[in-house]
């Protein structure tokens, strides 16, 4: 009797400890998700403890509770997050359209790259209150804690940028273009040429462009890019 009360005792005790859990994670992901839009209107320097707590609707004591480290805490939680979200979008759209295994015919190189830069600009819409994120971490990488960036580096742009570089590989290895031995800054290079104009007139998506310009944009990066590494 008394093991069968002690099993019993330990099997109610597990489930609520899970419960409490559980429900801690619910609160931690609804102040992340709150404090996102805090960001990125104010920015990590400007945005108060007090602006992140009235928009989770929670006492500052209670963000202190699931974010001990305070302002920089979740800053991080909430880049590492939505990098984590965005980094799954853009790798889906790399291995949609340029995947290794399938790659294009060389007809359709020129067109499949313009396509998967459509793609990618397109989520600064989707994500936009990520891309406002990323647009203060520019502007205010002096101000932000070194640990952060890093977070924020592996969680997001590093992972991109070595699936896309891989992507790159393949696309060598098909005899599409010549990376001359470097995969990753082919890479640096295309998004450099599809993308950085984009990005900086339209201040990360806040002021979006006429269609034909991002047209444009994008048609005379893929071609620039293709001209520097397409195959001879």
């Amino acid at each position: 009797m008394n093991a069968g009360t002690s099993g019993t005792s330990g099997t109610t005790g597990a489930t609520g400890t899970a419960a409490t859990s559980a429900k801690k994670l619910e609160k931690q992901i609804a102040i992340a998700s709150a404090s996102c839009g805090v960001f990125g209107r104010e920015g990590y320097t400007r945005a108060s403890v007090d602006a992140l707590a009235a928009a989770a609707g929670v006492s500052t004591r209670t963000l202190y509770n699931h974010f001990p480290g305070g302002k920089a805490m979740l800053f991080a939680t909430v880049v590492t997050w939505t990098s984590g979200q965005v980094r799954d979008a853009q790798i889906a759209q790399i291995e949609a359209v340029l995947n290794p295994d399938r790659p294009p015919r060389p007809e359709d190189l020129e067109r499949d790259l313009v396509a998967f830069a459509h793609r990618v600009i397109g989520l600064m819409t989707d994500y936009a209150d990520h891309f406002a994120l990323v647009r203060h971490i520019h502007a205010e990488a002096d101000h932000v804690p070194p640990e952060v960036l890093e977070a924020w580096a592996n969680a997001g742009p590093g992972p991109v940028s070595r699936a896309l570089a891989d992507a790159m590989a393949g696309l060598d290895a098909a005899g599409l273009i010549d990376v001359r031995g470097d995969a990753m800054l082919a890479g640096a290079h295309f998004m450099a040429l599809t993308s950085h104009s984009i990005v900086q007139l339209s201040h990360y998506g806040v002021l979006p462009l006429l269609q034909e310009q991002t047209d444009h944009l994008i048609a005379g990066g893929v071609g620039t890019f293709l001209r520097a590494y397409r195959a001879s």
